[in-house]
C-alpha cells in the first residue's frame, strides 16, 4: 500500500472503528491495509498513491455497467440541480417503481427504501404482519443485512470476522429464526413438517453470493415454492446482489420462480444508495399507510437515486448488455480455467453471467452450501488477493465473497488479469 493510503487509513482509525464503515472493507480476512480509492472510471479503480486495479468488486455489485457511466452522471447531476432531498413525492419515485414493477413479473407494487438491509428487514416484518405468524427460515451462510433477527449464521462479512453471529443479538430477536442448510430439500420438508403452521416465510438468496457464489441445484428453488404454498407461508427472495445483475428479471425469471415478495439494492440505485422490495398487491397493501405493518424512511425515494436508477434500467432495458455481459463472463471463465490448468490447480470455479467466484477448495469439491465453503483454503486465498493486488488486479478481499463483471471490462482489462492469474498461479503450483 502507497503512502497516501497508509496515512489515510491511520487517520481513519482515529475517527471510525477500524478504519472503515463496513467491515469487510478492513481487509482482516486477507491481511494487510486497505488501499483508499481516489477515483473510480470504467472498470478500473485508482487509488491514492495513483495506482490503478481492474475492479471484480464493482462496489460489490451495482456497478454493472462501470464506474461512472456518462449517461449516469449526467442524470444525478441534472436531478441534484432541482433538488438533492425533498421528503415529498416525486415523479422520479413513480417512473422508477413503474419500470421495476413492469421487468420483474411478480411484483404488483414496490416500495422504496435506502439498503438492502432496510428492505429485507421490511420483506420479515411485512410476512409477519400479512400471515399472523412468526417464524421465519433462513439458509446458513445466505446474508440479509445486518438487522437482528437475520445476522444469524450469515454469510459474507460475520464470516471474514470468524463471528457468525453478531454481540449485541438478543437471543430474543432470533428465536423465531430457523436456520436450515442451503440445497438440502429434505431438511426444508422436515422442518415445515414440524413447524409449517408457524411459519410466516422462507427468505433466500436463490443464488447465494455471499459465501462465495453458490447454485441452486436442480428443482430446489421449485421445491421451496411447493412446500411455501402447501403450508400457506411465503417465499421471499433476496435478490439485492442478483437483481437486475443476472437479467431484467434477476434469478426468478432465470429460474421460473415467482416468489411473493423480493428484496433489491444494488444494481437498482446506479451506484446510489438504495433499496426497495415488492410484491404481490395484496401483501403489499398490508404496509402502512394502506396497512396496519409500519416501515418509514425520511431519505426513501431520493431523487438522485431514483435518477440514476432510472439512467441505469434504461440503458439496461436497451437490449443486449447481458449478451455482452455473457460473452465477457465466457472469455474470462476461459482465462481462469487455463491458468488453473496451466499451473496444475483444480480449484472450483464458479459463474453465472457477470457472477464468478474461485473457491480454493484444495481437493477440488464442489461448493454446494455454507460448510462446503467453510472448507477452502482462507490463508491460500489471502496470498492469492495480495499477489494479484501486486499486480493491479482487485479481487474482493475476502474468499467469502463474489466477482462482478461490467460491460466496460474489455481485453485490456482480461490480458491484464491473465497474467496476473498466471504468475499468481505459478507461484502456487
Amino acid at each position: 500500500m502507497g503512502h497516501r493510503s497508509h496515512d489515510l487509513f491511520l487517520r481513519a482509525k482515529k475517527v471510525t472503528p477500524g478504519g472503515v464503515h463496513s467491515p469487510v472493507r478492513a481487509f482482516r480476512a486477507v491481511g494487510g491495509e486497505p488501499f483508499f480509492v481516489a477515483e473510480a472510471f470504467g472498470a478500473r479503480l485508482r487509488d491514492a498513491d495513483g495506482k490503478e486495479y481492474v475492479d471484480y468488486v464493482g462496489s460489490w455489485g451495482p456497478a454493472i455497467l462501470g464506474h461512472a457511466h456518462p449517461e449516469i452522471i449526467d442524470s444525478v447531476r441534472n436531478a441534484a440541480g432541482k433538488g438533492i432531498t425533498f421528503g415529498t413525492p416525486h415523479e422520479g419515485e413513480v417512473e422508477l417503481a413503474s419500470m421495476i414493477c413492469r421487468m420483474v413479473p411478480s411484483l404488483g407494487k414496490v416500495r422504496f427504501c435506502n439498503s438492502g438491509t432496510e428492505a429485507t428487514m421490511s420483506c420479515v416484518r411485512l410476512a409477519r404482519g400479512f400471515t399472523r405468524r412468526n417464524k421465519i427460515v433462513k439458509f446458513a451462510g445466505c446474508y440479509h443485512g445486518h438487522s437482528d433477527a437475520l445476522l444469524v449464521a450469515a454469510g459474507s462479512g460475520p464470516l471474514t470476522l470468524g463471528k457468525p453471529d453478531s454481540a449485541g443479538v438478543t437471543h430474543g430477536a432470533v428465536q423465531d429464526t430457523l436456520i436450515l442448510p442451503f440445497n438440502d430439500l429434505d431438511a426444508v420438508r422436515a422442518c415445515f413438517s414440524k413447524h409449517g403452521n408457524e411459519i410466516a416465510a422462507v427468505l433466500i438468496e436463490p443464488v447465494p453470493a455471499n459465501v462465495g457464489l453458490i447454485l441452486p441445484e436442480n428443482g430446489y428453488l421449485q421445491g421451496l415454492r411447493e412446500e411455501t404454498e402447501k403450508y400457506g407461508s411465503l417465499l421471499v427472495f433476496d435478490e439485492v446482489m442478483t437483481g437486475f445483475r443476472l437479467g431484467l428479471g434477476g434469478a426468478q425469471d432465470l429460474y421460473r420462480i415467482r416468489p411473493d415478495l423480493t428484496a433489491f439494492g444494488k444494481v437498482i440505485g446506479g451506484g446510489m444508495p438504495v433499496g426497495a422490495f415488492g410484491g404481490r398487491a395484496e401483501i403489499m397493501d398490508f404496509l402502512a399507510p394502506e396497512g396496519p405493518v409500519y416501515q418509514a424512511g425520511t431519505l426513501s425515494g431520493n431523487p438522485m437515486a431514483m435518477a440514476a436508477g432510472i439512467a441505469q434500467l434504461k440503458i439496461l432495458e436497451r437490449g443486449g448488455i447481458y449478451e455482452r455481459l455473457e460473452a465477457t463472463g465466457v472469455l474470462l471463465e476461459k482465462t481462469i480455467r487455463e491458468c488453473l490448468d496451466g499451473a496444475g490447480l483444480n480449484y472450483p470455479f464458479v459463474r453465472l453471467g457477470s457472477m464468478f467466484c474461485l473457491f480454493l477448495q484444495p481437493e477440488g469439491r464442489k461448493v454446494k452450501n455454507l460448510e462446503d465453503a467453510k472448507s477452502c483454503d482462507r490463508e491460500g486465498y489471502a496470498k492469492l488477493f495480495h499477489q494479484l493486488l501486486e499486480e493491479g488486479v482487485y479481487f474482493p478481499p475476502s474468499q467469502y465473497e463474489t466477482c462482478f463483471l461490467s460491460t466496460a471490462h474489455g481485453a485490456g482489462e482480461l490480458e491484464l488479469t491473465r497474467a496476473a492469474l498466471r504468475k499468481a498461479f505459478d507461484r502456487r503450483a
